[in-house]
């Protein structure tokens, strides 16, 4: 049997099963009364035996339930219990006889008030909130509570916003936040509707009734729990809703500030962090400096956020003026704090600044910080003073560093100081630190033997460097990709392409991966050998690894074709530049220019210097030396000539030694030596200074025109400049002079000695 059953056989309870009009003002004056105080005191003395009957009439199943008995208990003076009573009543039931027993009240209370059905409709939510599916429940009552326009009071609206927030109805739990009563919106209630909006993306709705709360005046401001929600939803990643601009959240820190309300020290650190990434660190220095002042709570990690902002500006001057407004707010600074500015001055190569700075940490009693240096901040010194050349001081730390309890030197540190000696060329300096490494226990890394490669192979001594891996090969330690390109390379820039080939097999064998530039280089070196089979071969297994050829690789390629006169590979690597992205660069045009210049295609030359122009390209001194010299090849000096003068006047491009040597050359052959020495005459007022090449073009030159005097006055210019002769100088000299008996003159310039000193 139902509620509504049991109730029909009652005569006099029978009006009270259609549904009653709410009474607005009483549902006002319930509502102000339960928002202060949701739980009302006891009244009388008895009420726990009373309590007790009716809960314990109403334990068994509806249908079992003694309606008289009940009927008389509640409602024997005609009147509705106590608010209180109900209220306890309902809170001792499980949910489901609670919600019984309120439609049993719905249906059967003499008086029908509001006041009572709310009272009972709490108790019933405070019931479901307390049971297991309480989320589900909580919804259900949500419902019931709009279809029948039951009034919520601020405790029944504190248990429904998380509830609607946790399944995304955001926008019921706003509404029943704005039906609470103005004076009952305090900082709890709107910490947790701010708190959904927020989750779920409703950005402008949650800064709206922030500001409410941020005014200066406001009746119900933030509080640290309201600050702690906000600002870790601020700087999460990948939030929902619409991205807050680095200017709002700074409002926001000085708004709270206002209210003595501060980020905690973790989420400062990490908004100072944000707003430095992006740019901002004249706002987080700003924020910083605010909640300082404002005597908020600040460590060393958030000044060591700015400092590292500041670092990458390089911007000391403010570094030196926080670090001392950390000495003046007895902010101790730790480990970290040293060590980025440490860093960021060695990288500057302000070494000695560094060595201050790190002598502070243990210095006079004015500036003495009890903050002892680490390996991170040893290591750092070390390869500073290793990258200005100073290895010998950076030994001399080392052994400071040993004296120091729990600092001992690491294999980074043998690394900073292998590097620098091999960077000044003391490869066996830096073996024997390598061989100390060993002695001391200290295990090599990778980054070790690939120093050590490195600085072996740059200083010629490439098979050392072979040696010394396939020693640490045997000890167990693996080359990767940085130690096969750093010896493929240099076996390339040696021709000795068949071992880097060897390298290149190998590499692959041991399963390391090549990486872009063991590509390029074997590309590279292959195509300066004119193996262009073997480079496509390397081509292809580049475009498998998943690289793309770059506009260098593609140069290289299209030199070593245009060299081999494979003009249509030429042209497909072109069309392959432009199917792929990579547009032609000067090198790719001068290479073309070139090509066709030696090759007499003048007309086709001179069309891809106007495609060069019409890309935006600035011709350099090797596509104005293409022309000219392809103009000489064909004997055409004064189309030559031309193009030197357009080239020094209209494009302002300044000619170089090559390319007076090109010109002088020609015109020396063709007997325009008056020419020639004009250009010579040129040269000296420009600053290009003439080469031995020049000389012997112009000796020959001279020589045909029989004009002794002028070789003279070339012989003592190469004496000053001193411009060594070659065997070509001499063979031309020797038997010019040797003819006119000149050959004293001869004997003084291969002495270096001037010669014009007397007439021939």
């Amino acid at each position: 049997m139902t509620i509504y059953a049991a109730a029909k056989q009652s005569k006099p309870l029978r009006r009270f099963l259609k549904p009653q009009t709410h009474k607005t003002h009483s549902s006002s004056l319930f509502l102000r009364s339960l928002s202060a105080e949701p739980n009302p005191p006891l009244q009388e003395e008895d009420d726990e035996s009373y309590i007790a009957q009716v809960v314990q009439l109403l334990q068994p199943s509806e249908k079992d339930w003694n309606f008289k008995q009940l009927h008389h208990l509640l409602f024997s003076d005609g009147s509705n219990p106590s608010l209180s009573r109900l209220f306890r009543i309902t809170r001792r039931l499980n949910y489901s006889k609670a919600l019984d027993f309120f439609d049993y009240l719905r249906a059967n209370s003499p008086n029908q008030e509001d006041s009572e059905l709310s009272s009972t409709f709490h108790a019933v939510l405070d019931v479901a909130s307390r049971e297991p599916s309480s989320q589900n429940k909580l919804l259900e009552l949500y419902r019931r509570s709009k279809e029948l326009s039951i009034p919520l009071n601020i405790k029944a609206t504190t248990l429904l916003i998380p509830c609607l927030g946790r399944v995304g109805m955001v926008d019921e739990a706003l509404i029943a936040f704005n039906k609470i009563d103005p004076s009952c919106k305090n900082t709890h209630v709107r910490n947790l509707i701010i708190r959904e909006l927020l989750k779920w993306g409703q950005v402008d709705d949650a800064l709206h009734l922030l500001d409410e709360m941020l005014e200066a005046k406001a009746e119900f401001p933030p509080d640290s729990v309201t600050g702690d929600f906000v600002f870790g939803a601020l700087l999460k990643r990948g939030r929902a809703g619409r991205q807050i601009s680095e200017d709002e959240i700074f409002g926001l820190v000085v708004k709270f500030g206002k209210h003595g309300v501060f980020p905690d020290k973790l989420k400062l650190t990490q908004l100072i962090m944000k707003l430095c990434r992006n740019g901002k660190i004249d706002d987080a220095l700003d924020i910083l400096y605010d909640v300082m002042k404002s005597e908020g709570v600040v460590e060393a990690a958030s000044c060591n956020a700015v400092l590292t902002g500041l670092g990458r500006k390089n911007d000391f001057k403010r570094m030196n003026l926080l670090m001392a407004e950390m000495k003046e707010r007895n902010i101790q600074p730790d480990a970290v704090t040293f060590g980025i500015v440490i860093n960021f001055l060695c990288k500057s190569r302000r070494v000695d600044e560094a060595l201050e700075v790190f002598e502070k940490m243990n210095g006079g009693e004015n500036d003495r910080f009890p903050v002892e240096p680490d390996v991170i901040i040893y290591n750092t010194l070390i390869d500073g003073l290793c990258k200005v050349g100073r290895q010998e001081e950076g030994l001399q730390l080392m052994e400071r560093m040993r004296l120091q309890n729990g600092c001992a030197p690491n294999t980074v540190t043998y690394n900073c100081l292998i590097d620098g000696f091999n960077k000044v060329g003391e490869i066996e300096r830096a073996r024997e630190l390598f061989d100390e490494m060993e002695k001391e226990k200290v295990p090599p890394s990778v980054i070790t033997l690939n120093t050590l490669v490195d600085g072996m192979c740059k200083h010629g001594r490439i098979n050392s460097a072979v040696e010394f891996f396939n020693e640490m090969q045997s000890d167990g330690m693996k080359g990767n990709a940085t130690t096969y390109t750093t010896l493929i390379s240099a076996f390339c820039n040696v021709n000795n392409i068949n071992k880097a080939m060897q390298l290149f097999d190998e590499m692959l064998r041991v399963g390391c991966t090549p990486d872009a530039i063991a590509y390029y280089s074997l590309i590279s070196g292959l195509s300066r050998a004119g193996r262009l089979d073997d480079a496509s071969f390397v081509v292809s297994k580049l475009k498998e690894a998943g690289f793309r050829m770059d506009a260098v690789s593609y140069n290289v390629l299209i030199n070593g074709l245009s060299k081999k006169s494979k003009v249509e590979k030429v042209y497909e690597m072109l069309k392959e530049m432009e199917e792929n992205g990579v547009k032609p660069d000067v090198i790719t045009y001068n290479t073309l220019m070139s090509y066709f210049s030696k090759t007499g295609r003048l007309e086709t030359a001179h069309e891809v210097l106007r495609k060069m122009l019409s890309e935006g390209l600035v011709p350099t001194v090797v596509t104005y030396g293409a022309l000219i010299h392809a103009y000489c090849l064909n004997g055409d000096t004064n189309e030559a000539m031309k193009i030197f003068r357009e080239m020094s006047c209209a494009s302002k491009v300044p000619p170089n030694t090559v390319i007076f040597n090109i010109l002088i050359d020609s015109l020396c052959k063709r007997s325009e030596v008056e020419l020639a020495l004009s250009l010579m005459d040129e040269m000296r007022v420009k600053g290009v200074k003439p080469s031995t090449t020049t000389y012997n073009a112009m000796f020959k030159g001279l020589r045909e025109k029989n004009l002794l005097d002028k070789a003279f006055k070339f012989m003592d210019r190469m004496v000053v400049q001193a411009c060594n002769p070659d065997y070509i100088t001499m063979e031309i000299l020797t038997e010019w002079l040797s003819a006119v008996g000149e050959t004293e003159k001869l004997r003084n310039f291969v002495k270096g000695y001037e010669v014009s000193v007397s007439s021939a």
